[in-house]
């Protein structure tokens, strides 16, 4: 029986699908909970996995907390269970996309904004409706959303409910892409490629400094960079000397 969230590694991108498509991937504890064990495995293989993508099967990314799963009384294993499973995949080691496609209400878009990316197709609809259902957020709304696009503008998103494009979600920096639906994989596929060609040491250093300076003042988050850095990747010579020998063969 297919699982809840599927895994597919392919040169060093693991892609993470979420499989509830007869119910537009809603959020339920058992999602979650597959989804954990996934982000508990890539955090330990940096080796092999230098990309990580998340993204729905079917129709949409996701519609959202399953209101099911409220209604009855869900019953998560701990205290704040979807929320740390949420930390947990925004602080992996690797960069992590968030791609968006159909629906990306409230709880899905709180797994998104966990990704360093969003890439949006034009079909994508985000929205924030915990006001529309009397709900407050836990799973991380209230901090990355107005870190994503601003205080002002999260207000917005949350005191009206209403829905966006991905188009106005490219305007307003929710999303860092917007691409035409029949596009979405291919442009998908390029980002990846993209990025795992650079080195992916240097992705996780980059992303360590970001994380770990995020709301420092200046001057101690440059002093942060100086003193706490990573130094340079195993593979740094390697890449100089076949940028150079390219070079001089071109000359």
């Amino acid at each position: 029986m297919p699982g809840l969230v599927l895994r597919e590694d392919r040169d060093g991108l693991a892609t993470l699908i979420l499989n509830r498509p007869d119910k537009l991937n809603a959020l339920n504890v058992e999602m979650f909970a597959e989804l954990g064990e996934h982000v508990e495995q890539i955090e330990r293989q940096t080796d092999r996995v230098g990309l990580v993508i998340v993204r729905g099967a079917g129709k949409c990314f996701s519609a959202g907390h399953d209101l099911a799963d409220i209604a009855k009384g869900e019953r998560p294993p701990r205290p704040n269970f979807q929320s740390h499973i949420i930390e947990r995949l925004a602080n992996l080691p690797q960069p992590v996309i968030s791609a968006v496609h159909g629906h990306c209400y409230t709880g899905a878009l709180e797994l998104a904004l966990a990704g360093d990316l969003i890439v949006a197709a034009e079909s994508a609809k985000f929205a924030d409706t915990h006001a529309r259902w009397a709900l407050v957020p836990a799973w991380g709304m209230s901090q990355r959303l107005p870190r994503r696009v601003g205080s002002y503008k999260a207000r917005e998103m949350m005191f009206t409910c209403r829905t966006y494009s991905g188009a106005e979600a490219l305007a307003m920096g929710l999303a860092n892409l917007c691409v035409p639906d029949n596009d979405f994989d291919r442009e998908l596929q390029s980002l990846a490629e993209t990025i795992l060609a650079n080195s992916w040491f240097s992705h996780r250093a980059n992303k360590r400094l970001i994380v770990d300076t995020d709301s420092l003042p200046l001057e101690a988050g440059l002093a942060h960079e100086v003193f706490r850095s990573a130094g340079v990747g195993p593979d740094m010579r390697e890449r100089i000397a076949a940028f150079t020998n390219k070079s001089g063969r071109r000359a």
